[in-house]
């Protein structure tokens, strides 16, 4: 069973910058695909989170959505066993809860819903103008 724990959340003008991570206990990350998702208000069903950040398990691909591309940046440490995810330039549309999520190994960053197994407890991230 993986655990996932986030991090990093909190608030931020717009224009600001924040920095989640995501650790997990009692296994290691390194074999997962890795992602980052949100889930913005009055959206609680799991089905409307959205796709922001994925890497693949050799870190090699990246992929994003295009509301975040060119702001934030996700990446992988496998020895601390963390996924990271660099938000800079944020918008008020960026306010939801981010999750953090893992599936099986890929050589591809996948941003479906579906291709993760493993969920966090979700990071409140609000950003105001």
């Amino acid at each position: 069973q993986v655990q996932l724990v986030e991090s990093g959340g909190g608030s931020a003008q717009a224009g600001g910058s924040l920095r989640l991570s995501c650790t997990a206990s009692g296994v290691t990350l390194s074999p997962y695909s890795l992602g980052w998702f949100r889930q913005a208000p009055g959206k609680e069903r799991e089905g409307e989170r959205e796709g922001v950040a994925a890497i693949s398990t050799g870190g090699t691909k990246t992929y994003y959505a295009d509301s975040v591309k060119g702001r934030f940046t996700i990446s992988r440490d496998n020895a601390k066993n963390t996924v990271y995810l660099q938000m800079n330039g944020l918008k008020p549309g960026d306010t939801a809860i981010y999750y953090c999520a893992a599936g099986p190994r890929r050589w591809y960053a996948s941003l479906h819903l579906s291709d993760y197994n493993y969920w966090g407890q979700g990071t409140q991230v609000t950003v105001s103008s």
